[in-house]
């Protein structure tokens, strides 16, 4: 079974779970078999057009559509457009034979038991023998499926569960039916985490499997709990959001994003099938569910659910909240509570949930009851729908984006301390809970040499958490393996002479100290180490240089100060790629500006397949002065070929920082210049990415890495590119696609780029041009415009277009 190779999947079933699982396997380079049921009837336009139900264009009509459908919703499923050609699509009339190719068949169709058996009945009838089938069902028992079908079919037969969007939601849970062979699972889990960049979670054959038996609960339990406790559900967003680690959209926004019909649908499959539950009340639909069903406001897809967006007769866009008591729309009221306030000064959600609940408002009775209500529920689940209490918390971690999952919260607040709450609301924990206190455990979790254990309930003791060899968890080493530590980073040995430096300011900010740090870590590195890697393992990788203090530096005219600071970030850039030891970039997330322009220094580039990296100074009315414009000049340069027109390829690396593009995966930052093909390489699992480094980094070391020579041979093409420049962006201010600042910042980054007004091309070193920068970026400083694009920045978080 270790030698099974997926060169080619076929995907039954073209819907949005279809055909973002079909893109998502495309993204990994997998050849794909998109197939859908034919038309049983002509549309107006293939009418018109004079087609019949036989020909090829109708009869795939409705998996193209699909897919086309997908291909064009935000945020894409696809990592580049150029992916999309590994998919095939076909109709399960004609192209059904195919599947005799492909090395796993799986089903996505709607969630009828009997149609899925039909489907299974055809395929089997085309199917090779060995060939992994699976189903994608949220909740159908995997044992049903496959009643009727061939020993071999139920063999390698179980479910694969993706969370939509397939591309974005990490967890994959795999589901063994009742004959399903051991090493069908060992090898899902490994692929889901190794090829797919997914959490595996091997679940039990149970309603709803894992993520959304404890989801829907945790979800129906905020329904009960926002008219029992006299909230808004303003108040629940705010309340179970960011806080504590959950996604923006919290509870009800995201229940209008997923569709209301989509968690009744599970919500009513669990109430049904699971009449054991002992919280079975919970499952049942409160009254105002119940009409929002009637009146189809389930969400974004009716245009109005929990919340509605509108326009006044003022032409100005608001968004409505629903009131749960009048079932009417209301303008939306600003959620704010005593406990929260308590928590802004506390940046790790971890440290949060002590204080959120022993908050005395309503905030904290909220935190209280809920937290009390889940911990119950997630003991009582154990050995039901799992063994393993981390798959629980994998699972929710990787399908609903909570930071923590629900015993790694417990362990926060203190397991103790959470039977205490459980006793204060009437709930008690499992059995086991208290089994496990008296067996001397006082957590769920521990950490030993940088692995995490977790308890294990039938031996009794902490046991290491299988999988981990392959990963470099940055918070389980970060104490013992410190080697500095300023305010802005810490540095960390990895082992194996490989050092990491890792950010720890607030978004992950480039700053002073931030700066002072990287040079440490060069220093060290230099002297007693063999590599370098610059990588965290936060939301975002960084969201760029501190423009804070930039703004307070230009608003106090300290331009000397100014001067000073951007030559300290230009020349850390440059000891980036100058230094006598590898040096790996890590980037995830966001990776803007001067993050950005740390990952084009570093000697590689090690990205996360979601990094989301540009040079996006514009939209603060400055430029790239961290050595980002010189970069995209020498870029250009060297990608001149003789016959080509120096003049356009020049343009494109300009207009990449002018319109401050952002990739929106790390394939796309290849087209953009901003990583390069044959240097940078990208990991689909960031889990993995900083082990990955790692391996890196020691390679380079051990094939003996040397400095690289400071470069002298930048082509810069002068006058002439900087005429084409500036006659362009005349036009585009007369045109007034731009204003009359970003017309001043455009010529101010085409004279670095070209060079300057040199009468011919020449070639000129880096300093030379990163002089240029480093001067126009502080005259920009200096501008009006420049200081109301990053006040506004500041106190936004957006940018302003003057």
């Amino acid at each position: 079974m270790s030698k099974r190779r997926i060169k080619k999947v076929a995907i039954i079933g073209s819907g949005i779970m279809g055909s973002g699982i079909a893109c998502h396997f495309a993204n990994i380079g997998v050849d794909v078999l998109l197939l859908d049921i034919v038309p049983r009837e002509l549309n107006d336009k293939e009418k018109s057009k004079g087609l019949t139900l036989e020909d090829k264009v109708v009869r795939n009509r409705l998996v193209n559509d699909a897919l086309a459908t997908s291909l064009k919703s935000k945020p894409s499923p696809i990592y580049h457009p150029k992916f999309a050609n590994r998919i095939t699509t076909g109709n399960l009339e004609d192209d059904i034979a195919k599947v005799a190719d492909v090395d796993w068949i799986m089903e996505v169709v709607v969630e009828r038991l009997d149609i899925k058996q039909q489907v299974f009945e055809s395929l089997e009838k085309h199917r090779t023998s060995g060939t992994l089938i699976t189903s994608n069902t949220s909740g159908i028992p995997i044992k049903f499926m496959s009643e009727g079908r061939s020993e071999d079919f139920q063999k390698h037969f179980c479910g694969t569960h993706f969370f939509n969007p397939a591309r974005y939601l990490k967890l994959f849970e795999i589901i063994p039916g009742p004959k399903t062979d051991p090493s069908v699972l060992e090898f899902l889990n490994s692929y889901g985490e190794q090829f797919l960049g997914k959490t595996s979670v091997v679940a039990k054959d149970t309603p709803a499997f894992i993520g959304n038996r404890i989801g829907i609960f945790s979800i129906m339990s905020l329904f009960h709990a926002v008219k029992d406790m006299g909230l808004t559900i303003e108040d629940i967003d705010k309340l179970s959001g960011p806080v504590i680690g959950r996604p923006k959209s919290a509870t009800f926004r995201t229940v209008d994003v997923v569709g209301l019909d989509t968690l009744v649908h599970v919500a009513n499959g669990i109430a049904e099938n699971c009449k054991e539950d002992e919280r079975l009340e919970l499952f049942k639909l409160p009254d105002f569910i119940s009409t929002m069903m009637e009146n189809k406001w389930l969400g974004s897809k009716t245009k109005q659910g929990f919340y509605k967006k509108t326009i006044s007769a003022e032409g100005k866009k608001e968004i409505l909240s629903l009131d749960l008591n009048t079932l009417e729309y209301r303008s939306s009221k600003k959620a704010k509570f005593a406990t929260l306030e308590l928590t802004k000064t506390i940046d790790k959600v971890v440290d949060r949930f002590k204080v959120l609940v022993s908050g005395k408002d309503k905030a904290g009775e909220f935190y209280r009851k809920s937290f009390a209500a889940l911990f119950a529920y997630v003991s009582n689940r154990i050995p039901e729908i799992t063994d393993e209490l981390y798959k629980i918390d994998d699972a929710m971690k990787a399908g609903f984006g909570w930071e923590h999952g629900p015993f790694q919260i417990w362990d926060a607040i203190g397991v103790e301390e959470g039977i205490e709450i459980m006793k204060a609301e009437g709930l008690a924990p499992a059995a086991w809970v208290n089994d496990m206190l008296t067996a001397g455990s006082k957590s769920f979790y521990s950490v030993k040499e940088g692995a995490t254990y977790a308890y294990d309930i039938p031996k009794r003791v902490q046991e290491k958490i299988p999988g981990q060899d392959a990963f470099i968890i940055l918070d389980n080493i970060r104490k013992s393996n410190e080697v500095f530590k300023n305010s802005g980073v810490v540095i960390e040995d990895l082992g194996d002479g490989i050092l990491n430096c890792e950010f720890q300011s607030k978004m992950n900010t480039i700053g002073g100290d931030v700066l002072a740090g990287l040079n440490k870590a060069i220093d060290l590195a230099e002297k007693e180490y063999q590599g370098l890697i610059v990588g965290n393992q936060g939301a975002n990788f960084s969201v760029g240089a501190n423009i804070g203090m930039i703004f307070m530096m230009a608003v106090e005219q300290e331009y000397e100060e100014l001067n000073a600071a951007i030559k300290y970030f230009q020349d850390t850039m440059m000891r980036m790629r100058y230094s006598s030891i590898p040096t790996i970039s890590a980037p995830h997330g966001m990776s803007l500006g001067g993050a950005c322009e740390l990952s084009m220094h570093a000697d590689k580039v090690v990205a996360a397949a979601e990094t989301y990296i540009g040079l996006v100074e514009f939209g603060v009315g400055v430029i790239p002065g961290g050595a980002g414009s010189k970069e995209m000049a020498l870029r250009a340069s060297d990608t001149f070929r003789k016959g080509d027109v120096e003049l356009n390829t020049l343009q494109e690396y300009f207009l990449t920082i002018g319109m401050a593009k952002v990739a929106t995966s790390a394939y796309e930052a290849f087209d953009l210049g901003l990583l390069q093909k044959g240097k940078d390489i990208v990991v689909i699992n960031k889990d993995r990415q900083i082990a990955t480094a790692k391996a890196h980094a020691k390679l380079m070391a051990e094939a003996g890495y040397t400095q690289p020579v400071k470069r002298k041979d930048v082509k810069v093409l002068g006058k002439q590119a900087l005429g084409m420049f500036l006659v362009g962006t005349d036009s585009m201010e007369a045109a007034n696609y731009i204003s009359e600042h970003d017309h001043k910042i455009a010529n101010k980054l085409a004279y670095v780029m070209a060079g300057g007004d040199l009468s011919e091309p020449t070639l000129v070193s880096e300093q030379y041009l990163l002089d240029l920068e480093r001067e126009a970026f502080l005259s920009l400083c200096t501008e009006r415009k420049t200081l109301e694009r990053i006040q506004h920045m500041l106190k936004t978080g957006k940018p302003l277009r003057n």
